[in-house]
């Protein structure tokens, strides 16, 4: 199992419409204002999240449970930054549509830049054979309110492909987040 360059994310990106929509540069200003770099890196591409967030609350006093989860625990937001409360966490997804190559594995990693300020993004395995809009979790581990730019960088995928084609993959067992749409909540 190898990671997969630059090179090789360029041409899955073209040839299989691997992300889109796709950017091939790591872009780290737009029309002079500096932004959270996205776009092509070395060895992964830098997602950017959406405007539409999902904003854990606690006025219900709900318990969280993944099996029977309550989606009254979150307001919906949407704006070019979102602010998340002290000790929280927000949902939100990728601008970017994935579609996974059978003979791949794709692992989110938060970048360095939200790490250094306590916004941690959560590690989440892109499957073979999965696609979709990537739910990100942002959790704000401070005691001071964070802020999450919309449109700008958020995490890192690194991409590795295997000797071999896996006997089952995500979509032949029918998994339950294929080919989601914004921002999805545990089912």
């Amino acid at each position: 199992m190898a990671i997969k360059s630059d090179h090789w994310i360029k041409e899955m990106a073209k040839k299989e419409n691997m992300i889109s929509p796709f950017e091939p540069n790591q872009i780290k200003e737009l029309s002079g204002n500096k932004v959270i770099s996205y776009g092509t890196s070395s060895y992964g591409y830098d997602v950017r999240c959406s405007s539409r967030f999902k904003v854990f609350t606690n006025i219900n006093s709900a318990v969280v449970d993944p099996k029977n989860f309550d989606k009254d625990s979150f307001f919906d937001f949407e704006g070019e930054t979102c602010i998340i409360p002290p000790n929280s966490f927000a949902l939100a997804s990728t601008i970017e549509y994935f579609k996974i190559p059978r003979s791949v594995l794709t692992i989110c990693l938060g970048k360095s830049t939200y790490a250094r300020c306590g916004i941690i993004v959560n590690v989440t395995p892109l499957e073979p054979e999965w696609e979709g809009h990537v739910t990100l979790e942002f959790s704000n581990t401070t005691p001071l309110p964070a802020k999450i730019y919309a449109n700008e960088g958020v995490a890192q995928m690194i991409f590795f492909e295997s000797d071999s084609i896996c006997e089952v993959s995500y979509k032949d067992r029918g998994g339950k987040y294929q080919k989601q749409t914004g921002v999805t909540l545990p089912k």
